[in-house]
């Protein structure tokens, strides 16, 4: 039985994915005539601007009504790659605690954490956490999914409602934070069952995207769900893009076009959806659509 508040989400959703593809400047019309032989498109330089202008307008007027109390009494962990921008991730927070959640705590991944080189230090320093934390952290588990699983249980639970962190949790952010590998300030109080992973710059060319996709799965084992999310330009080929041709893809969800009050919004109803269901790739480029419906 189709009920009222889903029919008003699919509706919602396609003037979404118009507003998305407004934005792209590839709207449903795109290709029914050609801007250049229009006159009025001719004449008129400022209605592609207009045109972003209303989509993100309206994206962001309907947005509060399609997630209001989605993510009530939920706790949401974000977690951060270097270079992302700071607006944009202001932005999700803003959107987060409008739909009711509750950011726990911000986790920086450092330059040191993410790059290749530095692998040494990574699987040296997960190596002696794991052994600290015993049968908690997956034996067969590569050197960044380790390392991801034990900031996973520092930060985040699979109990729906959150839960306090003990001391030998909040042991392993302060080693993470001791050897540059996580910036954070303040003190883990309390483990959420989402985490947001928010990208940021490219990742290295050679040995990347392998990084980003072994903390996102290391997450995802210690999360009740978790969400990547990037901005348009990672979607496609970018690195959104590319992590979803990854297994971790079936475990965690994927979200492009933060950049846009489109994606935001989208980014609040796939943690929602994530509370239940693992993977899905959603937003301008996603697989399964410009939004979870439901």
């Amino acid at each position: 039985m189709i009920t009222f508040r889903h029919f008003l989400t699919s509706l919602v959703a396609v003037f979404l994915a118009l507003a998305v593809g407004i934005v792209l400047g590839g709207g449903p019309l795109s290709d029914v005539t050609d801007p250049a032989t229009t006159p009025a498109a001719a004449s008129d330089v400022t209605a592609p601007n207009a045109a972003g202008a209303y989509a993100e307008g309206f994206a962001g007027t309907v947005g509060p009504l399609l997630t209001s109390a989605k993510l009530a009494e939920r706790g949401v962990a974000v977690v951060t790659a270097p270079g992302v921008n700071e607006e944009t991730l202001t932005a999700l927070a803003e959107q987060v605690s409008a739909a009711g959640g509750a950011i726990t705590g911000r986790y920086s991944l450092t330059d040191t954490m993410v790059l290749p080189e530095q692998k040494s230090l990574v699987d040296t320093l997960g190596s002696q956490l794991m052994t600290q934390q015993g049968k908690t952290i997956a034996a067969d588990a590569t050197t960044y999914d380790r390392i991801g699983q034990l900031l996973g249980v520092a930060i985040a639970t699979t109990t729906p409602e959150g839960d306090a962190s003990s001391g030998k949790q909040a042991g392993i952010i302060e080693s993470l934070v001791g050897a540059g590998l996580v910036a954070f300030e303040g003190s883990v109080t309390r483990r959420a069952p989402l985490v947001l992973l928010v990208l940021g710059a490219e990742p290295a060319a050679e040995g990347g995207d392998a990084i980003t996709a072994g903390i996102a799965t290391g997450l995802s084992r210690a999360a009740t769900g978790v969400v990547v999310a990037g901005t348009l330009a990672d979607g496609g080929e970018g690195q959104v893009g590319r992590l979803r041709a990854e297994p971790v893809s079936a475990e965690v969800a994927t979200v492009d076009g933060i950049d846009t009050a489109a994606g935001r919004v989208t980014v609040v109803l796939t943690l929602a959806r994530a509370l239940s269901t693992k993977g899905g790739a959603f937003g301008a480029s996603g697989a399964d659509g410009p939004a979870p419906l439901g």
